[in-house]
């Protein structure tokens, strides 16, 4: 049996329990069509089935608003995106929401297709980066308190905002994601992270206008593995610090990622006068590859974009157990390794190996400056470990 909702030529399917004999949903959506109502009553279907269901968003161009499909569900739920869905190319500013998928335990999102959050538009407006004082626009996906997932094999294109925010996720794995946005997209961040644990990002390419990956307040072990990241900001944890009321970030380690003509590469960064006093620990940075990268290792303690802050106080956020090894490659200023860590509360055993990071500009050699932190050094260091003068970060 089947329910069937208006005259179809193409179809969005709710396939129950898997099985050949499934009960199939059909909604009438032809190629670029709107089937923002469809597809929730689709969803809303396959929650309320108690066997695991399947939402199938078939090949072609649709035309998706807002909308939030959220649990709590009576069994797991697939949702394949076959085709693209395109958000509204206009400036919506003060949403913060595209799609969102929440409180489901035992979710998968797949299929190959992509959200293309149409962000051209939004992008003249957005200030953020500028002002606490902003409208905000909306992010693209959002994974809100969402337990046991996959996610795999889909791709966002030019987001509003972030492209995919992931909040209070417990054992989610993402894999063979691929997201893009102008290298000058503001706010764009790939995948940031919040309040979660367990969350794997395997075999994925980022390029975009912000941090490929950031990892907010509250994110415990994290694995983030085979990335490629570029253009963009790099791969960041933080910034912590700007909010009161952050909670600790734990058990972080990003291995075997290649970061190419980015801004940043691998970055911790804290904010000076910060609101709250947490910890960032056991946080470990292994063999990457870095391609013309600005900054390629940097620990910031006195991020302070746009002059957003009092940068005569130290920061009150606690850098324990930090790690880069078996780093190398071309930096894209002299400035290959930079530790700026906080007077009021140096970084604490932080550990240095085997670093081979070469520039070839005019204002060279390549430097390797330290400020209120004494790594344990491994192996090779070039260039020479904490060796060379402290220069502020450009802008700070």
């Amino acid at each position: 049996m089947g329910a069937y909702f208006g005259v179809s030529t193409i179809f969005i399917f709710c396939l129950l329990g898997f099985s050949a004999n499934a009960e199939v949903f059909s909604i009438g959506s032809s190629s670029g069509s709107d089937i923002t109502q469809a597809l929730l009553k689709a969803f809303t279907s396959a929650c309320q089935s108690p066997s695991p269901s399947k939402v199938v968003i078939p090949k072609g161009e649709f035309k998706l608003g807002e909308i939030e499909m959220r649990g709590p569900c009576k069994a797991p739920v697939e949702i394949t995106l076959q085709g693209t869905v395109k958000a509204d190319g206009n400036a919506i500013q003060g949403k913060e929401k595209w799609v969102v998928f929440g409180n489901i335990n035992g979710f998968k999102l797949n299929g190959g297709g992509a959200f293309d959050g149409e962000g051209n538009a939004a992008w003249r407006v957005n200030n953020c980066h500028q002002t606490f004082n902003c409208k905000k626009l909306p992010i693209s996906i959002r994974l809100d308190f969402v337990e046991n997932a996959e996610i795999k094999d889909i791709s966002s294109i030019d987001a509003k905002n972030f492209h995919i925010n992931v909040l209070g996720a417990k054992n989610m794995t993402m894999s063979n994601i691929k997201i893009t946005a102008p290298e000058d997209s503001p706010n764009t961040d790939g995948i940031h992270l919040g309040r979660s644990d367990g969350v794997k990002i395997l075999n994925s390419f980022i390029s975009t206008g912000d941090d490929c990956i950031s990892v907010g307040d509250g994110t415990s072990n994290l694995h983030v593995e085979k990335v490629t990241c570029g253009p963009g900001h790099g791969i960041s944890v933080g910034s912590l610090g700007r909010y009161g009321k952050e909670q600790d970030v734990s058990g972080i380690r990003v291995v075997n990622c290649t970061l190419q003509e980015t801004d940043n590469g691998l970055r911790i960064k804290t904010w000076p006068s910060a609101a709250c006093s947490t910890t960032a620990s056991d946080i470990h940075f292994e063999d990457i590859i870095v391609k013309n990268v600005t900054n390629p290792i940097l620990i910031d303690q006195e991020y302070c974009p746009w002059n957003q802050c009092n940068k005569k106080k130290a920061s009150t956020i606690k850098l324990v157990n930090i790690s880069f090894k078996n780093v190398r490659g071309t930096s894209g200023n002299k400035d290959a390794v930079k530790l700026l860590c906080s007077k009021g509360y140096p970084c604490q055993n932080v550990e240095i190996g085997d670093i081979d990071i070469k520039y070839s500009g005019a204002d060279g050699p390549a430097t390797f400056q330290c400020s209120n932190v004494s790594p344990k050094l491994l192996g090779a260091q070039s260039p020479e470990a904490c060796s060379s003068p402290l220069n502020k970060l450009p802008g700070q």
